[in-house]
C-alpha cells in the first residue's frame, strides 16, 4: 500500500466501502471530465455516499495529483519560496536545533516543522507579509506570551515579519517547553 501523502493510500479502504474497484470509480470520473472539482466531489459524496477524504483522494487523482505532498522535502520547501523569507525560516529553526540538536525537520501539512518523534514543537507559514509560528500548544504560547508584546498573537500561533530579526532566547524557551509538555 501506498503511504505518507499517496492518494493511493485511500483506495483498499474506498474499494471495501463502495464495492468496485478504483478503476470503475475512474472511468466515472472520466465520464464526468467536462464538469469541475466540486461537481466531481458532489457526485460521489450524494450519488455514491462517499466521505470528503475518499472523494476529494479520488478526484484529485484522477486530475493527476497522485499525492497531497506539495513539496516532499524541506529542501524543495525552501528552493521554493522567496529566498529572503527562506532565510528567516531557517534561522528560526537553526535557532532551536542549536539548543535542540535531537528535532528532526519535517514537512507536515506542506509547511516545514521541527519534530520530536511524534510531537512537533513548531511549525511555520508563510502569508503574504507575515510568518506564522505555531507551537503546537495553547499552554506554551501563554507561557511565553510576556516575550511576544511586539506580535500579534493568535489563539493558537503567532505572527513574525517576513524579514523578522530571529529572538534565539525566545525561540529556545518556547522549544524547551514545549518538548517538556511532549514528554510527559
Amino acid at each position: 500500500m501506498a503511504t505518507g501523502g499517496s492518494r493511493e493510500k485511500f483506495f483498499p479502504a474506498i474499494e471495501k466501502k463502495h464495492g468496485e474497484k478504483v478503476a470503475v470509480w475512474l472511468k466515472r470520473l472520466k465520464d464526468l471530465e467536462t464538469t469541475k472539482y466540486p461537481e466531481q466531489i458532489a457526485f460521489l459524496r450524494e450519488n455514491h455516499g462517499f466521505s470528503q477524504a475518499h472523494a476529494n483522494a479520488l478526484v484529485m487523482y484522477h486530475r493527476g495529483s497522485k499525492s497531497s505532498n506539495k513539496f516532499g522535502t524541506p529542501e524543495n520547501y525552501f528552493k521554493n519560496i522567496d529566498p529572503k523569507v527562506a532565510k528567516t525560516i531557517k534561522k528560526i529553526f537553526s535557532a532551536i536545533t542549536a539548543k535542540h540538536k535531537n528535532l528532526e525537520l519535517v514537512m507536515a501539512w506542506n509547511q516545514p516543522m521541527l519534530r520530536l518523534g511524534k510531537g512537533y514543537v513548531i511549525g511555520v507559514s508563510i502569508s503574504k507579509n507575515h510568518l506564522t509560528l505555531n507551537p503546537f500548544s495553547i499552554k506554551v504560547l501563554k507561557q511565553i506570551s510576556p516575550r511576544l508584546t511586539e506580535f500579534e498573537v493568535k489563539k493558537y500561533t503567532f505572527l513574525v515579519p517576513l524579514d523578522w530579526k530571529v529572538d534565539v532566547g525566545m525561540l529556545q524557551a518556547l522549544a524547551k517547553a514545549r518538548i517538556a509538555e511532549i514528554n510527559n
